[in-house]
């Protein structure tokens, strides 16, 4: 298993692949293959993963998103949600509040100031939709 911070740096890599995929508007996939250092382990399963849902992921936000459209968001609040909504989609081993802690950390960090409570909110949304049983159990951390 990762250490908190190794999955942290990992986040911030994969955001950074699937920013650089966004803009260049090729697969995720290409730009993998183009580095001449593969990334961390995780930093690969996340945007392997996003690749590999991203019609049920953009569905999933385009669902939530009120009054928002994919193409409307900034580049990195689009990034951060698919790699979260994978994250609560696909990978059950990680905590629903450490999902949802680390995309907040990352618009903080990286987009605009309203970035952090819109990406805070959405996943909120989407995270009652995946993971239905945590709410239903009252189990959500």
């Amino acid at each position: 298993m990762l250490a908190l911070g190794s999955r942290r740096s990992a986040r911030e890599r994969a955001l950074s692949l699937l920013y650089e995929a966004d803009l260049k508007d090729e697969p995720v996939s290409m730009v993998l293959a183009e580095l001449p250092v593969p990334p961390q382990r995780y930093a690969t399963e996340i945007v392997a993963g996003v690749e590999e849902h991203a019609g049920q992921i953009d569905a999933l936000i385009a669902r939530h998103a009120i009054d928002w459209s994919l193409e409307r968001m900034p580049v990195v609040d689009r990034a951060i949600l698919r790699m979260a909504t994978f994250e609560l989609g696909w990978r059950p081993d990680v905590p629903t509040s450490v999902v949802i802690s680390e995309a907040v950390e990352l618009a903080k960090a990286y987009s605009t100031g309203e970035s952090s409570g819109f990406v805070n909110g959405m996943l909120a949304a989407i995270s009652r939709e995946l993971r239905q049983e945590e709410y239903k159990l009252g189990t959500r951390p």
